[in-house]
């Protein structure tokens, strides 16, 4: 390990009351102000549950699968915090239960414990907190969030290993919580935060700020309340009130002089630099122009709930894009499943533009091929992801080239025209189960093909993107695909695999086996998604 900052502080963030306040966009907007005051910034998330990484979870329980330039599958909260930050972080930085124990149990396998007792304390204390200083090398400040709520048994351990940090690093810790409006009575309830508050003190914790979630805003009397029952002074209780655009929270934070108090507490000067940010912001807010869009996907509702964050980086890159051009969008998800040939111009009529984004498995399969079908012959703008340029290449075979049954061998394993198919160094992998280790991660280097609208985007020849997927377009059938008028505009550095796709002559069809929507940025639309809008508008 590189030797760590010796002035180096510690913003920890626990969540009260219940999970999915949004402690990753009140992490990132906190690491915002503090990266705005020249300090250089990680983010670490503490995720309690026992896999080792997000890599096989069902994005309808677990959301979006956000994969990093070296190749982790991690939290969504670290799109949110590459987003706001403008940063590229590590797989190291998500640590989870099923990571600590590994590295113990795999230390104690290889004798490093020298035959004694392995335990909670100090054990596998000690390496959460080795975890969190390995990912805290050479910045200023480490802004730590802890998943869950104050109270969940999975989390105390971690609480354990905080509280010892604080005891060695000048640190701050922040509470998030809730104040629910009970609307038969008109009023807000602030019992729930003064629990969760207890609660959190019991593991040694005192947080100096609470920010509170409510859906109107906090008035006067809550705040002396909460401030009297916490023992918090009522200036470090911070309002966090719904808002249509989540990139104006560090505004409304910095409004309330948020990041000059914990700058203070941590021994730190505060100096404002994000005018850039706040007039973006202001733009947003009026905009005239609208611009509609399709997501045709799988995974868009769960039981009566809508999802939407399986696709939130997908989602996150259509606003970029949109504000860039001063326009509105409007973002609609359609379960592939419901659209049928004969429905197709029904359903997807209205939109100006239409996305088929990632994702695995038969599950809708034909709903997105005739959703493809549709944008190509009627000249919609299209833009395929992973799975999306799979599906795109299979629509094409089928329907342009003549090869009826062509498919995928992930959905149709003895398609007699297998156009997309299975890595060949994965499929031992498969056949073991091993589904863990059997993807292409991460960044990934294209050469892009001069002339093309991809090349015309990037404005440059070699781009690098990053990746999450198992199969690839066969070689077999580049040949007749592109005799069909087909332009594969990318390919890895050996041309061996096809990475982009377009139509000369459509609107805008295009196609990537990455994933560029994780390298969008609220400053920095991804070139993608700019030409995708452009085209919609």
């Amino acid at each position: 390990m590189n030797k760590l900052n010796k002035n180096l502080k510690f913003v920890f963030i626990v969540g009260g009351v219940l999970s999915g306040l949004g402690k990753g966009v009140v992490t990132a907007s906190i690491g915002k102000l503090i990266k705005d005051s020249g300090y250089k910034i990680t983010a670490i998330k503490i995720d309690p549950y026992v896999n080792v990484d997000a890599g096989t979870m069902r994005p309808t329980e677990h959301g979006e699968i956000f994969v990093t330039e070296d190749g982790g599958e991690i939290d969504q909260d670290f799109g949110t915090y590459e987003r706001f930050l403008d940063i590229n972080l590590s797989k190291n930085n998500n640590i989870t239960t099923g990571k600590v124990y590994l590295n113990v149990i795999q230390k104690e396998r290889a004798l490093e414990y020298g035959g004694r007792d392995v335990k909670l304390i100090p054990d596998i204390v000690d390496e959460i907190k080795k975890m969190i200083l390995y990912v805290s090398q050479n910045v200023d400040v480490a802004i730590v969030e802890v998943g869950g709520t104050t109270g969940d048994i999975e989390n105390l351990i971690f609480l354990y290993a905080i509280r010892e940090l604080m005891q060695e690093y000048t640190s701050t810790a922040i509470m998030v919580s809730y104040v629910p409006l009970l609307k038969n009575v008109g009023e807000l309830k602030t019992k729930p935060t003064q629990h969760a508050m207890a609660k959190i003190r019991e593991t040694g914790i005192f947080p100096d700020f609470i920010v509170i979630r409510s859906e109107t805003g906090l008035d006067k009397p809550r705040i002396e309340k909460i401030a009297r029952s916490c023992f918090i002074q009522k200036e470090n209780i911070i309002d966090d009130p719904n808002i249509e655009c989540i990139y104006e929270l560090p505004i409304i934070f910095e409004k309330q002089k948020f990041g000059e108090k914990i700058l203070k507490k941590l021994g730190l000067k505060y100096r404002n630099k994000n005018e850039e940010w706040k007039k973006f912001v202001n733009k947003i807010k009026n905009l005239n122009k609208k611009v509609k869009i399709c997501l045709v996907g799988k995974y868009v509702s769960f039981g009566d709930a809508e999802h939407k964050d399986v696709y939130v980086s997908v989602i996150e890159a259509i606003k970029h894009a949109s504000y860039y051009l001063r326009a509105r969008p409007e973002i609609e998800q359609i379960f592939s499943i419901d659209i049928k040939k004969e429905k197709c111009k029904k359903i997807l009529s209205k939109y100006d533009g239409i996305i088929i984004p990632g994702g695995f498995g038969e599950t809708g399969v034909e709903g997105k091929i005739e959703t493809i079908r549709y944008c190509r012959e009627n000249n919609i703008p299209f833009l395929g992801l992973c799975f999306g340029m799979q599906l795109a290449v299979v629509e094409f075979a089928r329907n342009v080239c003549g090869l009826n049954k062509a498919h995928t061998t992930e959905i149709e394993p003895n398609t007699s025209h297998p156009v997309i198919d299975i890595l060949p160094e994965q499929e031992k992998l498969i056949k073991r189960k091993m589904y863990g280790a059997t993807m292409r991660l991460g960044a990934w280097p294209t050469i892009l093909k001069k002339g093309s609208k991809v090349f015309e985007l990037y404005r440059k020849e070699k781009v690098s993107e990053i990746h999450r997927h198992r199969y690839e377009v066969n070689p077999k059938y580049i040949e007749i695909l592109e005799k069909n008028g087909l332009v594969f505009s990318g390919k890895s550095p050996d041309s061996k695999l096809m990475e982009f796709l377009e139509l000369p002559g459509h609107k805008f069809f295009i196609a990537t086996q990455a994933h560029p929507e994780f390298k969008s940025r609220l400053l920095k639309p991804h070139p993608l998604f700019v030409g995708f809008i452009k085209s919609c508008l």
